[in-house]
């Protein structure tokens, strides 16, 4: 596997067209295409479903998008690192939404004061196979939701308790309420895909749509397209109620007979680095309001 045969499948798959892919890495059509076949027999897999009218990535392709990503991130700075004479300090940090993503600024600001030569990276990916990135040493932490459901070799450090929150614009029915129970939740539902939010959210969002018409159902495909449609006051969907995540044009109301969730970061368990450790201490005081610089 080389840069090569990844810069082209990420080209496929963002352009979703060949031809196109060929034109924004500057070499000819047929050229793409050997280098995506000779990846996919490297690999085993088909990354692409192709077609004389369409191109899609197979769900192999979906889960080795991230991976490729972040191999083709690491060797960029691998060699920016090489030809520099500094010595950075590199800080790789997952998350899963924009929700989380959000989270990081104030704590990124306030860590690269104390560290200059810190140069952080941001991973997004919206799949469960981040947490199989810090496994494998390829990011140092992943902010996520904890899933009772599931064990996990990984370090956990949690940030805060949150409860399930019923999520709406100021304008919906269910938004005149402080708390909500189960019971109370009426109204269009809008569920979102099972590979973006954890097992504990699902079960929960399952057990409503299967008491509600075709007509009420609305389904997203990732927890942002879910909150642009309950702002479009289509619909409530859930989402706990983290306090610096949350989103200044929707309503969070507390479900109060669902048990509550725990979000925090997950980390190796030899956690020692000295930005790491520094990190996990900011982001636990920036949930908890307890922030450095603030009143």
């Amino acid at each position: 596997m080389n840069t090569v045969q990844l810069e082209c499948f990420m080209a496929v798959a963002e352009y979703l067209n060949f031809s196109k892919a060929s034109l924004a890495l500057k070499i000819t059509q047929p050229a793409v295409s050997h280098q995506i076949q000779t990846l996919e027999e490297e690999l085993g897999v088909k990354l692409f479903n192709r077609t004389s009218k369409s191109v899609t990535l197979t769900q192999e392709g979906s889960r080795f998008f991230p991976d490729a990503q972040l191999i083709l991130k690491t060797a960029l700075s691998a060699k920016e690192r090489l030809g520099s004479n500094e010595h950075f300090i590199s800080l790789e940090i997952g998350c899963h939404n924009y929700m989380e993503l959000n989270l990081l600024p104030p704590v990124l600001k306030k860590l690269s004061e104390e560290f200059p030569l810190l140069r952080p990276n941001i991973h997004l990916v919206p799949f469960p196979s981040l947490l199989s990135l810090i496994e494998n040493n390829q990011i140092h932490a992943a902010l996520g939701i904890k899933d009772a459901q599931k064990m996990s070799p990984l370090f956990f450090k949690e940030l805060c308790s949150a409860p399930v929150a019923c999520v709406c614009s100021p304008g919906h029915p269910l938004a005149r309420y402080d708390t909500l129970t189960k019971k109370k939740l009426t109204g269009n539902f809008i569920a979102c895909s099972p590979r973006q939010i954890p097992d504990s959210i699902f079960t929960i969002q399952n057990s409503i749509l299967v008491n509600l018409l075709p007509e009420q159902r609305f389904f997203a495909e990732n927890i942002e397209s879910a909150f642009a449609l309950a702002k479009a006051q289509l619909g409530y969907t859930l989402y706990p109620d983290i306090l610096p995540a949350k989103d200044p044009d929707l309503c969070y109301i507390p479900i109060t007979n669902l048990p509550r969730i725990s979000f925090g970061v997950y980390c190796q368990h030899k956690h020692d680095q000295p930005v790491l450790k520094r990190f996990l201490t900011l982001i636990s005081q920036w949930i908890t309001s307890d922030f450095p610089g603030t009143e």
